[in-house]
């Protein structure tokens, strides 16, 4: 298996690296490199809060009943741990090399971050008068020295570890633990500064300085604080049972999720010793635990929403209007016409939201059913239901509550839309539905006409400006009536797989999208046996799925072309013999995330191309329902082919991967291109 495979979390953990790349390369506009550390630092913790928290439960498991199978791993559970603790650690460095970079251009640009030992006379006053009218309400001392058990602390809260004493007397002490409330008051302050120059105090160096007013009762004169963080195990343990007893074991897995176990603790490396064992007994952390030291800043992942005081910083460019919409017609009206493909976060998602808006409005409209992952905090998407469901349409939102971290917002919508009218269904056992869907129904002369689209991004316009995904607005009667079948299965999943058992169109999770894709890989053998042109073209996030890895295997030997755009995970091991000389494999990170999911199979000649919500994984083809569809019109088909063309030459953001997972830049040869700028340009010219 090792020969063939590579390891999930390690390659995970080699994605994470290439957004670290992003932070470190010089190309990239200063205040985008500051975001990409905070998106590494938060990627990170969701990935111990997740990850790494599985492999120790896994390794818990195996201790008490003496082995374990699972098929994601090719080595132990505990030789996967202690390589991923080598790796972060080695990031870890990585990272504060990069940061301390960073910050000397931060300088540069007249920004500086001041600790609460730099602060001059004006500045310790704002700093004394902000504690006491913003910070203090929110400022509540844990004293902890002699207490059984460590009060509960939050998952992903920024902590400072307090030692208390006097100047004279060692022996006198007192160990406290302040939360940093960020949530409430904010991380960054602007201190007063001179005119073209930006000071900028972090809160909890604002906590720090005023640690003598916090205590000062206690008559203390020395004190010690050092930031701390733990990430705790995030899992939901779920039956399958759906109803009123399900959404309450939503709910209480939400509150247990906070009292997780820690499962990686990082803190400042100067913390003081005793403070700090006293911490790792108190957090039952052993030496299998991730027990990180770090530099004087932690929680990066705020960085995301640094403030906007550097000089010079990246301008993305506005979204572009689809060509077809620049006549200002009516969504629907066009979209009963002809397929139309949109392309984000090039193209402007007004169009989904102008579609549910005028079915909303629309007296003809006589109902819309949509599903929903992961929606935006002021949906426009869910106010558009709302409206229709106010004026008589029926409503039909299938709403995952299994989406992992918005669980507890999912739970806010389905008591909001339930409010308004509009029918909310919230599970299937077994499966998480994860298809991007949407039907509209409307008499149109009499006659019942469905339009709707099929995507490979969420309902979420603030993404769509961000993740890069395409969305096909269609009202082709084959694709439509197939969808509707999914509806129907959604509704009464009681009665069986029966109304989406037989798909001449849509490749559906778990029914046969594995089989299909299978299918379609073995077509490409037999053209290539024939010895005519053999091709497959993959985009996904993660491709980790064994059985098709195999088929792709097989595919290279028989000499079809493979050429593979993974963004995150990717466990087949692309070696330097011959018989992976048919296979390119590439990444790309750069402004945008990369988050469609595209198959293209040469078929002769004659393409099949399907866009998908589901990534190549056992959790998508097996437990989840997933949708993929054809691409039908020759316009569009062209359109997404050359896109992904243009993704396959990119030689300044895309990077090989390699069995050794090295991370290295695709070589410069003739022309640069950087794909994003140049899919932006070409649907430019498209007029």
């Amino acid at each position: 298996m090792k020969d063939r495979f590579l390891a999930r979390d390690i390659s995970w953990l080699s994605f994470n690296g290439r957004v670290l790349q992003e932070a470190n390369d010089p190309t990239v506009p200063l205040n985008e490199r500051i975001r990409f550390l905070g998106i590494f630092s938060n990627n990170l913790d969701e990935f111990f809060r997740v990850r790494v928290a599985t492999l120790k439960r896994m390794v818990e498991f195996a201790d008490k009943k003496g082995h374990i199978h699972n098929i994601d791993l090719i080595e132990s559970p505990q030789a996967v741990l202690d390589e991923i603790q080598r790796v972060v650690l080695r990031q870890q460095n990585e990272f504060n090399r990069i940061w301390q970079n960073v910050n000397k251009e931060l300088k540069a640009n007249k920004v500086f971050l001041i600790d609460d030992k730099k602060l001059n006379i004006e500045q310790k006053a704002f700093v004394k008068n902000y504690f006491d009218e913003v910070v203090r309400p929110y400022i509540i001392p844990l004293m902890i020295e002699n207490v059984p058990e460590l009060p509960y602390l939050r998952d992903k809260s920024l902590y400072l570890a307090i030692v208390m004493g006097n100047k004279s007397n060692a022996y006198d002490q007192k160990f406290s633990l302040i939360e940093i409330p960020s949530r409430s008051v904010g991380r960054f302050i602007e201190l007063p500064s001179k005119p073209g120059t930006s000071n900028i105090i972090l809160l909890e160096d604002l906590i720090r300085f005023n640690l003598p007013i916090i205590f000062s009762h206690f008559k203390f004169n020395k004190f010690e604080a050092h930031v701390f963080k733990i990430t705790k195990d995030a899992e939901i343990d779920l039956d399958q049972e759906i109803g009123i007893n399900f959404i309450d074991k939503i709910s209480k897995g939400i509150k247990n999720r906070r009292k997780g176990k820690p499962v990686r603790f990082v803190y400042e490396k100067e913390m003081n010793g005793e403070m700090l064992e006293y911490l790792i007994k108190k957090l039952n952390l052993t030496r299998k635990s991730s027990i990180i030291p770090g530099g004087h800043i932690h929680n990066f992942r705020h960085f995301m929403d640094f403030p906007n005081v550097i000089p010079v910083k990246s301008q993305r460019p506005s979204p572009l209007m689809h060509p077809v919409f620049k006549k200002k017609d009516l969504v629907s009206d066009l979209v009963l016409q002809k397929d139309i493909m949109l392309h984000f976060p090039y193209h402007a998602y007004d169009p989904v939201i102008d579609m549910l808006r005028e079915a909303a409005m629309d007296d003809n409209v006589l109902s819309i059913k949509i599903t929903a992952y992961r929606l935006a905090s002021n949906s426009k998407v869910i106010n558009a239901l709302i409206n229709a469901a106010r004026n008589g349409k029926s409503v039909t939102v299938f709403l995952e509550l299994k989406a992992r971290f918005d669980e507890e917002a999912n739970l806010e919508w389905k008591s909001i839309m339930e409010e308004e009218g509009i029918r909310v269904l919230v599970g299937v056992p077994n499966r998480k539905v994860h298809a991007k869907l949407c039907i509209i129904q409307k008499k149109v002369n009499g006659k019942l006409k469905k339009y709707g689209f099929i995507s490979t991004g969420n309902l979420n316009e603030k993404t769509a400006k961000i993740y890069a995904d395409h969305c096909l607005l269609t009202a082709n009667l084959q694709l439509m009536n197939e969808a509707t079948r999914i509806f129907t299965y959604l509704e009464n999943w009681q009665q069986g797989d029966k109304p989406i058992a037989k798909m001449r169109n849509l490749l559906i999770s778990p029914i046969n999208m594995r089989n299909s894709i299978l299918q379609l890989i073995e077509n490409e053998i037999k053209f290539a046996k024939q010895g005519k042109g053999a091709k497959i073209i993959i985009k996904l996030n993660s491709l980790t799925d064994i059985s098709l890895i195999e088929a792709l295997y097989k595919a290279i030997k028989a000499n079809v072309e493979v050429h593979l755009i993974i963004r995150g995970i990717l466990t087949l091991k692309l070696n330097s013999d011959k018989a992976n000389q048919k296979l390119n494999a590439i990444s790309i990170v750069d402004q945008y995330l990369e988050h469609a999911r595209v198959m293209i199979f040469h078929n002769n000649g004659n393409e099949k191309v399907y866009i998908s919500s589901a990534d190549w994984m056992v959790r998508n083809l097996d437990h989840r329902i997933e949708v993929a569809t054809p691409i039908f019109d020759v316009a569009i088909k062209k359109e997404l082919i050359e896109i992904i063309n243009i993704q396959l030459k990119d030689n300044q953001k895309a990077r090989i991967l390699d069995a050794e997972l090295l991370n290295k830049y695709v070589p410069l040869s003739g022309k640069k291109n950087k794909s994003q700028e140049e899919t932006y340009n070409y649907l430019k010219r498209k007029k």
